[in-house]
């Protein structure tokens, strides 16, 4: 008998299906594709059982016709010459219509690509500059298979400045950072400390969405940065917030887990500035973890101390 504790248990499994991109069900049974042979993906593979029964006993009874190829117009099946099999045409396949009229996506080495992106990002004067910049960029693989770019919600310039590691399913559709439910749990954390969307300033280490919601490589990341640390000196926060261990390595530079490191407050050059810094918690985990939601409040806490002392 399943309990209320399964239930949720169950529940909160889903739910993490779901922030990792598993949205869909394809099929009440698990497939193995590597027994399917030349099956079409889109075929069923596995025959009835009265079919599977059947099968073998009409293939006993015709073996020349499971042996002989078909004739084709211009050759006989009786011809000695003919009787090797004959190598089969293959016919490709119609392309299927695409409803993305976007040119192929050529890849640029990952050197030429951090180039390319800090010598656009340094010729930027405002955030529209810095958008229409990355709008343009090919050096990152993930905007091949994302729909649309999320630069950044909120305002254009803010005392706290949020940053976390990648756009979801919900952002990549809408175009935003933070607009999922990890998103809205953002928002409630930040109307605690009497901060709203007008107030700050949300952006990710990464632009597009990673495929089924990865974690962006630390090529991706590291290709994205220039780009971040320009979008930084145009906001001028007073305090920057990393959200998640993904985050925090890419701009704090640092290789520990985000448990050794949340709450501690460092600090890094932005241009001519010196900003405080502190990595917390990203709200996925903390939907995933709800126990953990006491430490993502000290760090806010923290947080709003900060930005009081620099008002």
């Amino acid at each position: 008998m399943q309990t209320e504790t399964d239930t949720q248990v169950l529940a909160a499994l889903l739910d993490w299906y779901r922030e990792m991109g598993a949205d869909t069900a394809v099929a009440e049974s698990t497939v193995n594709w590597l027994e399917r042979g030349d099956a079409a993906p889109g075929h069923t593979f596995r025959l009835p059982e009265s079919e599977a029964r059947a099968r073998p006993e009409a293939e006993a009874r015709a073996p020349e016709t499971r042996a002989r190829p078909a004739a084709g117009p211009s050759q006989s099946v009786d011809s000695p010459k003919n009787s090797a099999p004959p190598r089969a045409s293959f016919q490709a396949p119609q392309a299927a219509p695409r409803f993305d009229a976007r040119p192929p996506f050529s890849a640029t080495p990952p050197d030429a690509a951090e180039i390319a992106a800090r010598t656009a990002a340094g010729k930027a004067e405002s955030l529209e500059q810095l958008e229409a910049a990355l709008r343009t960029f090919d050096g990152c693989g993930l905007k091949a298979t994302a729909k649309n770019l999320c630069f950044y919600r909120g305002a254009a310039r803010a005392r706290l400045m949020i940053v976390g590691e990648a756009p979801g399913r919900e952002e990549d559709l809408e175009g935003k950072p933070f607009v999922g439910r990890a998103g809205q749990l953002l928002d409630k954390m930040l109307a605690a400390l009497s901060l709203s969307e007008a107030d700050v300033h949300i952006t990710n280490v990464v632009y597009w969405r990673p495929p089924g919601n990865r974690t962006p490589t630390p090529q991706e990341s590291q290709v994205c940065r220039p780009f971040l640390e320009r979008q930084m000196e145009l906001v001028e926060p007073d305090v920057v917030l990393l959200l998640g261990g993904a985050a925090a390595k890419q701009v704090l530079d640092v290789a520990e887990g985000i448990m050794r490191i949340r709450g501690k407050w460092r600090e890094i050059k932005s241009g001519q500035r010196t900003v405080k810094t502190m990595a917390t918690l990203h709200p996925a985990y903390l939907l995933r973890t709800p126990a953990a939601k006491r430490h993502a409040w000290r760090d806010l806490l923290a947080v709003e101390a900060a930005l009081g002392k620099t008002s």
